[in-house]
């Protein structure tokens, strides 16, 4: 029983694009405290447990959709499901995508800080979410 819910996680796409989130997340993130000079060890380990929290939680929900089976997905509109092709999404789907966001935000602000080439568009939008939103726009 638990190696099949365990092989039911690691086939989930949603699931694999969060672990790669997660990494590609925290490797960018310890690029740009290296550039920043403010590699802190205090910041990391919050970080990883921000991050190890996500994958517990995701892991519990799928348990629940595998226990329940919610479908999130007939919650929207039909035109929306057949645009997708999206048949069921559980709460653990419907998370990973909430944490693939959050994730996404996280990446491209680490990527600005670094000081990689950024649109114009994103960047000016970047600047004033680290201003009104983070307070790391002064780090830079």
């Amino acid at each position: 029983m638990m190696q099949k819910y365990l092989e039911l996680i690691m086939r989930n796409e949603f699931v694999r694009l969060v672990l790669i989130w997660i990494v590609l997340d925290t490797v960018l993130g310890c690029l740009r405290a290296v550039k920043q000079k403010k590699f802190n060890s205090a910041f990391g380990i919050d970080g990883a447990i921000r991050k190890s929290a996500m994958v517990v939680s995701v892991a519990f929900l799928m348990l629940v959709d595998v226990l329940v089976g919610v479908n999130v997905i007939s919650w929207l509109p039909e035109s929306f499901q057949r645009a997708t092709g999206l048949t069921k999404i559980g709460i653990g789907e419907f998370y990973c995508v909430l944490f693939l966001l959050y994730e996404s935000v996280s990446i491209l602000k680490n990527l600005y800080l670094c000081g990689c080439p950024t649109p114009k568009w994103l960047k000016e939008w970047l600047e004033q979410f680290l201003a009104n939103m983070t307070g790391e726009l002064e780090t830079k």
